[in-house]
């Protein structure tokens, strides 16, 4: 056995698991020539929500932040997640616009390129790999772990090999509900070995509680790598603590080597971010915590929050139970999907609507017909056929690839971007979420001209008397 490698997650999904991704560029730029001192495999740091909530929550640039990290980590690999044909935002792009969001990420110093697709349909990953290779980037495969009818070793292993004949240079199991158990790990793990010759990366979250058992299940069974999170940024809906794992490990043949003394010094900056969101109620202490109905439920951390503000927002928080015992139906009904974004926002919705109306797909949402048409791809068992004729009728399913049925977009996005674009990123901030870019291209072209962003009338173009 060789040392473990470890990824550090508290620059994306540490602080996108418990704080709604709300740390700022100038939270990490005072740490970051630390941690690339630590000898991490990889830095994960962009990618995910962290582009949305940059634009929408931040005022910030994501691509400047992605330059200030680069500038700083000189020897960490950087590493982002992707979804496959929907880049970052919650529909598929064209295949222009992926190539192109993925030459500028290479680009702009991302390394390792974790791309995933909600429904493991690997079609909506070809493009993305494509460019990265095309690029130099080291492609990592993730797939979306979750459980059900057709998800048998045999299903991984097939998933694995063709992920390795994709180009795959890694393959990560993606556990984003942490649902994965320690013995189904080992199992998983020394069948993917036996399947396939590339490096196999383990991504969980603590929602469960089993994650940290489950990574030592998996690293016992020959796993490459564990993605961790440090300490202040640990546990609850995100990943084990990496100084735990760290300690796990250390004097067996998978010591990660990683110097404890050095990694307080990281966990000591960032427990004073922690402690600033706790008392700023960015972070909810009851994320940090075990939710096991997340195992019964096979419900991802996000997911419940996500139906509790729904409900409460109907004053339906009675339902709540109900709601729980609906999902897994709903799941079944529409394929068996992994719940995740955006298949989990999707499930959870319809869920909603079943329990709410008081009668099953009375109401069904436009996504959840999307689905049924095929517009997301393909499901890993089929649809129910009494639920598919009351959505869609005799309309007939998409069975290409879907993004085969989307004309190019740049040239277009370019024109409707006009005088707004000040380099060329502008125009992939745009197209994957046109109104919050839009809002921060006008305040930041007041901001240049020395305006007061909230009191300039951008459509006048002059301060209202």
């Amino acid at each position: 056995m060789k040392k473990l490698r470890i990824t550090e997650t508290v620059l994306r999904d540490g602080h996108q698991s418990l704080a709604a991704t709300r740390m700022s560029t100038d939270d990490m730029i005072p740490v970051l020539e630390k941690m690339d001192e630590i000898g991490y495999y990889s830095l994960e740091c962009w990618g995910g929500a962290t582009f949305d909530a940059c634009l929408r929550f931040l005022n910030e640039d994501p691509w400047e932040r992605l330059g200030e990290i680069k500038k700083r980590v000189k020897k960490t690999p950087l590493q982002m997640l992707l979804r496959g044909q929907n880049l970052l935002g919650y529909r598929h792009y064209a295949d222009d616009v992926v190539e192109y969001f993925v030459q500028k990420s290479i680009a702009n110093g991302i390394e390792i390129m974790r791309i995933f697709d909600a429904l493991n349909d690997l079609r909506n990953l070809e493009t993305a790999v494509n460019a990265a290779k095309k690029e130099g980037g080291h492609v990592q495969l993730a797939m979306a772990y979750t459980t059900g009818r057709a998800y048998t070793l045999d299903y991984w292993k097939k998933l694995a090999d063709d992920m390795q004949s994709m180009g795959a240079d890694s393959i990560c199991i993606k556990d984003m509900a942490g649902i994965l158990l320690p013995k189904e790990a080992r199992k998983l793990v020394a069948a993917l070995k036996e399947t396939v010759s590339v490096p196999i990366q383990l991504h969980s979250h603590c929602t469960c509680g089993t994650a940290p058992i489950v990574y030592m299940e998996a690293a016992a069974a020959g796993c490459d790598g564990i993605d961790t999170a440090i300490s202040p940024f640990a546990l609850g809906t995100s990943q084990p603590a990496t100084e735990v794992m760290v300690e796990a490990f250390r004097d067996t043949e998978q010591d990660t080597g990683l110097d404890q003394i050095k990694l307080a010094e990281i966990a000591n900056h960032f427990k004073g971010i922690r402690d600033r969101f706790l008392d700023e109620k960015i972070i909810e202490p009851k994320v940090m915590g075990i939710d096991f109905e997340g195992l019964l439920y096979q419900v991802p951390g996000g997911m419940l929050s996500n139906l509790v503000s729904q409900l409460k927002g109907q004053k339906a928080m009675d339902k709540y139970d109900e709601v729980l015992k609906e999902i897994p139906r709903v799941r079944e009904d529409l394929g068996e999907p992994p719940l995740v974004t955006p298949s989990s926002q999707i499930v959870g919705t319809q869920a909603v609507l079943n329990v709410l109306s008081g009668e099953r797909y009375k109401i069904i949402s436009k996504e959840t017909k999307g689905i049924l048409r095929g517009e997301y791809g393909k499901t890993a068992v089929p649809f129910n056929e009494e639920v598919l004729k009351k959505a869609i009728g005799d309309e007939k399913p998409v069975t290409v690839r879907p993004a085969d049925l989307i004309q190019p977009e740049l040239d277009s996005l370019e024109k409707e971007l006009g005088s707004f674009k000040e380099k060329d990123e502008d125009i992939l901030s745009y197209a994957l979420f046109p109104q919050v870019a839009s809002e921060y291209f006008k305040r930041r072209a007041a901001r240049k001209e020395g305006l007061d962003p909230d009191r300039f009338d951008y459509t006048n173009k002059a301060y209202p008397i």
